[in-house]
């Protein structure tokens, strides 16, 4: 069984933390209070519970870091080391009763994402990992799928809302992939897209539009089970850069061509 480091198990505690709150109001979904932050965008009182909580957790183990979060906390701290969070990615999930949703925090430390987490709490499943010392699923190694052919892939991906400058280009981009692959699965949850490419349960995922608490955890994830992951834009930084591609080696080149960012 792999041993966490002290920070892994910080991390990890506060994601079960937060996962179990999480449950308790997704239990109660419908009786949630929920207002509008912009297009297909909802927050409810579930996402500002977790994120102080996590907020209180982290900052309480490491109290010089700094924070920032989806639902708008956002700290220096010492300048050098910085949590990255999504108190609760797959809102909209959440908010309809569907059980595809996750806690995701990740760590950077000068300027480079050292350790991530993405925990499921419907499932019970803890997506974990640091630099260099691979990436589990709750005590299991995780190595991203072996295919090389793509008319075998699975991808995942996310749909812009409509309006979206992303919009045309998506369609353009489905209908390539489309052509060429097994299926395509939109599950509306980054984190857990990307912790299922780092486990091989998808062999890619290529997203517009996105943003570095969506990503940050899961591409530490990808990375670290042997995986590619980059910005769909040349030169782009796939946490910083608003758009992201992930898969295999094999699959790695002839995806960006497929994609047209090759």
């Amino acid at each position: 069984m792999p041993v966490r480091s002290a920070i892994m198990t910080v991390m990890t505690r506060a994601a079960e933390k937060a996962g179990r709150a999480l449950r308790r109001d997704f239990g109660e979904v419908e009786q949630l209070q929920v207002s509008m932050k912009g297009p297909a965008d909802f927050v409810s009182q579930a996402d500002r519970k977790s994120e102080k909580l996590l907020h209180e957790e982290l900052s309480r183990a490491r109290p010089g870091y700094g924070f920032v979060g989806e639902e708008g906390t956002d700290e220096k701290g010492d300048g050098e080391h910085r949590w990255i969070v999504d108190p609760l990615d797959g809102t909209t999930n959440f908010l309809h009763g569907i059980p595809h949703w996750a806690v995701s925090i990740a760590l950077q430390k000068g300027g480079e994402i050292v350790a991530g987490v993405v925990y499921d709490p419907v499932k019970d499943e803890m997506f974990w990992g640091e630099k260099g010392m691979g990436a589990y699923l709750n005590a299991t190694r995780l190595r991203v799928s072996r295919r090389s052919e793509l008319h075998t892939a699975l991808l995942a991906t996310g749909i812009p809302f409509k309006g979206s400058k992303y919009w045309e280009s998506f369609l353009k981009e489905l209908q390539s992939v489309m052509l060429k692959i097994a299926g395509v699965r939109r599950m509306g949850t980054a984190s857990l897209d990307l912790a299922y490419v780092a486990a091989g349960r998808y062999d890619g995922y290529w997203e517009r539009g996105i943003h570095p608490w969506d990503v940050a955890a899961g591409l530490l994830l990808v990375k670290e089970a042997g995986g590619f992951a980059a910005s769909m834009d040349k030169g782009g930084d796939p946490v910083y850069g608003r758009s992201i591609i992930t898969t295999n080696a094999a699959l790695h080149a002839s995806l960006r061509e497929l994609l047209g960012t090759g």
